[in-house]
């Protein structure tokens, strides 16, 4: 089965990072898109175009509404979290038997959902490092090399298809205990995002939150434990403070959806943390409080909080 194409489901920055290096690898790749307007701006234009470092690259490639005729094999979610079940749920019908259904969604949530709609079908959740932003023109920027992890809830042995994304040089990693990937980067993403958003800053500004950050660490850690994730404790606040180091001069994905005045992936992140936290009996005052005045922020701007 691996010839079968790729259907990339969610267009924006990873889906575009994704598709154009499958097809640069020669492998068959399809665009399915929202409706019949998107399709047609789509198809009046350059295609997708990613830049990496000095080179910019056009593909051109084949794309279709969701409701297109057709079966699918092999289908790549990489839409926002809070789109992914309606989305996943509008080409439901065309998923063969057996398809292959890989999840890129920030947080957590999202996945539990989608795989709920699709029984037959082996679902695959990933996390990866790497990252990628949308110019004003709608190219693409690789912004940086990093690592994707994927694995199946139920700890299942790799596929051969994995072969597609070394062909496509995306670098990968299968693993066991993918939930422990995806609780840990959430983690991280709950002690940076919110914070970057309520300071307006870049990373590097959380260095004027020391006590707020190793406070927030260690609720989240409690908390990893009390979810039975107590590897993804393992030296969080070390982890935290390394990736803020890191990325200094960058600006939280969190930051740059509210700078854009789009919504943000909150109910997925910090909010599912602190739900599950409601859950757990386990109490997270400080996290509860970023929360709470993160929604409060968001409202003041007009944004969803949900």
């Amino acid at each position: 089965m691996t010839d079968a194409p790729w259907y990339v489901l969610g267009v924006g920055s990873v889906g575009t990072l994704w598709a154009c290096r499958l097809a640069r690898a020669g492998l068959p790749v399809r665009l399915l898109l929202r409706n019949a307007a998107r399709l047609g701006r789509y198809q009046q234009g350059p295609g997708l175009r990613l830049i990496e470092g000095n080179c910019e690259t056009g593909f051109a490639l084949p794309a279709q509404t969701a409701d297109a005729p057709g079966p699918i094999q092999r289908l790549l979610v990489a839409c926002k979290a809070y789109d992914a079940e309606a989305a996943v749920a509008s080409v439901r019908h065309r998923l063969s038997n057996g398809a292959q259904v890989v999840l890129l969604q920030n947080g957590l949530g999202s996945q539990q959902a989608v795989a709920s709609l699709l029984p037959k079908a082996e679902v695959i959740f990933a996390s990866t490092t790497e990252g990628a932003w949308a110019r004003p023109d709608g190219a693409v920027v690789f912004a940086g090399q990093g690592l994707t992890w994927l694995g199946t809830p139920q700890s299942g042995p790799a596929p051969v298809w994995l072969d597609d994304l070394t062909r496509a040089a995306i670098p990968h990693q299968w693993t066991t205990d993918i939930l422990m990937r995806l609780w840990r980067k959430l983690a991280i993403n709950c002690a940076i995002n919110p914070l970057t958003v309520l300071d307006q800053c870049p990373n590097g500004g959380l260095r004027a939150h020391p006590r707020t950050l190793a406070v927030v660490c260690q609720e989240l850690e409690v908390l990893l434990h009390a979810v039975g994730q107590p590897t993804a404790a393992c030296g969080l606040a070390e982890d935290v403070e390394r990736v803020i180091e890191a990325t200094a001069e960058n600006y939280s994905s969190m930051y740059q959806d509210v700078a854009a005045g789009r919504r943000t992936e909150v109910h997925y992140l910090i909010g599912y943390a602190c739900a599950q936290a409601r859950q757990a009996g386990t109490p997270v005052p400080a996290l509860d409080a970023l929360h709470k005045a993160l929604l409060a922020k968001l409202r003041t701007l007009g944004l969803p909080t949900g």
